[in-house]
């Protein structure tokens, strides 16, 4: 039993010195987006932009229209216009149906293309495959005057076959 006060005297009057090197905690940054640049007082954000406002206030009144009529759109005669449409279709239920199944076909291209993302390279592929499509139908129709008459000319087919003009 004399063991074990001699232990406890011996250890207490021994410290433990630690150094401290910060009081403070570094704070841990959780965001992925660049600090702010300090706030600059408020005479000077005044001033720039009281400058930045009377600048642009002269290329404002600078601005003129070039025609006085007026083009805005009037949603009374598109509302009628609408209107008179649906009235003059035949098949109602014709037109419906062909709508519900081009948002239900924008959907489905939707899922299929979400899809087509989630594999690793196939996003790339397609994004060549696009690439090099475009650069075909460039050079096909758009490089020479000869394949843009050529173009031109089957869009006007299409437009007339899909009016019913033909």
């Amino acid at each position: 039993m004399a063991a074990a006060p001699a232990y406890a005297t011996a250890y207490s009057n021994t410290a433990v010195l630690v150094p401290r090197l910060h009081t403070t905690k570094p704070t841990v940054r959780c965001s992925a987006l660049p600090y702010l640049p300090p706030r600059f007082s408020s005479t000077a954000f005044t001033a720039s932009t009281k400058n930045f406002s009377e600048s642009r206030r002269s290329s404002l009144l600078q601005v003129r229209a070039s025609s006085s009529e007026d083009t805005s759109l009037n949603t009374s005669e598109l509302f009628t216009d609408l209107k008179e449409k649906w009235d003059a279709v035949e098949n109602k239920s014709t037109v419906l149906l062909y709508g519900g199944g081009a948002i239900v076909a924008v959907w489905l291209s939707s899922v299929v293309v979400g899809a087509i993302n989630s594999v690793p390279l196939l996003p790339k592929i397609m994004e060549l495959v696009g690439l090099g499509y475009t650069g075909w139908f460039v050079y096909r129709y758009l490089l020479f005057k000869s394949s843009r008459k050529e173009l031109a000319t089957d869009i006007e087919a299409l437009k007339n076959k899909i009016a019913g003009t033909e």
